[in-house]
């Protein structure tokens, strides 16, 4: 699934809605103590009041939000793994009755349960949906409506929530115009932050793809690896952040740490015309032979495929590796890059990086920013300084 394909499921997730229709949720409620199923309950998706819907929907849209490969996650599954996930979920997406559904959901907990102990009393959210997408775009004019002729696609969506304990509150009362202690029992489930769940099957080119699954994180970069191991037989991942760090890595070994920041610029600014210039494509991604021909653009000397092959392998192990490009560049057009000194911290694009400049002057090291325009603090503007001897070889 690409980032478009997420968003437009996402957006489905609110009431009165014809493109989305929600046929069962099933409610599962754990208790830390004993990692046990303490109740479960399954009913109609409409048959509950609109304001539990509309808490379910924006619980669906928060686990289905983040970007991929920093909080959502497409997974390929491990086909020789045992009691495999793929084959319980494609069995309960083709279930008839709601008996066999259950049944292969509480498969699904049982998974989620073994070996795991949870920190609070959890809750665990299955729904069973068709999403139906248009095949064409809407045109006003056109006699035929856009919804004539959908795709169609079933689909299961696992939430899972952690429990709150309630609040212990002192109210006024005033019709006996006294203060009263007030102390609810039951927990309150936190719908607004889960803490991990998943959406089968993928969706790609208008088309279901039972072979992956999207797995959400509950934060950022954080993924649950034994989640997406053990309990959804997915293969093993590389997150943003991890692509990231094997990049610099490699950079690092090919130039021997000697970088400066114009060049460090042109190669943000190589990549990001590579992701460009090939937006139909989901996930450019950089290979050996890339990063070479990336880093000759930029201006690095003595570089040669076999040098980027050794760094390759040395760093991970792999010379065939491929990097996602959309890992390796910061947000291109905001000031993503942080620039943290013991004196100041600046925010920077990184098309605008060449425009910064560690220099050595009088022994002491400076950061020194090219500026087009008069520099102003707290109101006041800045007279230009003369800049003094060049620094030693």
């Amino acid at each position: 699934m690409n980032k478009k394909d997420i968003a437009q499921i996402r957006k489905q997730f609110k009431k009165e809605n014809d493109l989305l229709k929600i046929s069962s949720i099933f409610n599962v409620y754990i208790t830390k103590e004993s990692s046990e199923i303490y109740h479960h309950v399954s009913q109609p998706f409409e048959m509950l009041d609109a304001e539990q819907q509309e808490l379910f929907f924006n619980n669906f849209k928060k686990l289905l939000g983040g970007n991929l490969d920093e909080k959502l996650f497409e997974l390929k599954f491990n086909r020789n793994a045992e009691n495999n996930s793929q084959l319980i979920l494609h069995q309960g997406l083709l279930a008839s009755d709601t008996e066999n559904w259950k049944e292969r959901m509480l498969q699904m907990v049982g998974k989620m349960l073994l070996n795991r102990q949870y920190e609070k009393d959890i809750v665990i959210t299955f729904i069973k949906g068709e999403y139906y997408k248009p095949t064409k775009r809407k045109n006003d004019e056109a006699e035929i409506s856009e919804r004539d002729a959908v795709y169609s696609f079933p689909f299961i969506l696992c939430s899972i929530n952690n429990t709150q304990e309630p609040k212990k509150e002192l109210l006024f009362d005033y019709v006996e115009k006294e203060f009263k202690y007030n102390f609810v029992v039951d927990p309150v489930i936190n719908l607004n932050a889960p803490i991990g769940g998943f959406l089968f099957p993928c969706f790609s080119d208008n088309a279901a793809d039972v072979n992956h699954i999207l797995y959400s994180a509950g934060k950022v970069h954080e993924p649950d690896y034994e989640f997406i191991v053990d309990v959804l037989n997915g293969e093993e991942i590389m997150t943003a952040k991890d692509d990231k760090i094997v990049f610099e890595e490699i950079i690092k070994d090919v130039t021997q740490d000697q970088l400066n920041t114009s060049t460090l610029s042109n190669v943000y600014e190589e990549i990001n015309r590579m992701i460009e210039e090939n937006e139909e494509e989901e996930h450019p991604r950089l290979d050996s032979k890339d990063v070479e021909r990336v880093l000759k653009a930029s201006g690095v000397e003595d570089i040669s495929v076999e040098k980027v092959e050794s760094a390759f392998q040395k760093v991970i192990d792999d010379d065939k590796y491929e990097i996602k490009a959309s890992s390796v560049v910061p947000k291109y057009n905001s000031k993503s890059i942080k620039i943290d000194t013991k004196v100041a911290k600046i925010s920077i694009s990184p098309q605008d990086l060449r425009y910064v400049k560690q220099v050595q002057l009088s022994g002491k090291r400076y950061l020194m920013i090219e500026v087009e325009e008069d520099t102003v603090i707290e109101g006041f503007t800045m007279i230009p300084e003369a800049f003094g001897e060049k620094a030693n070889n």
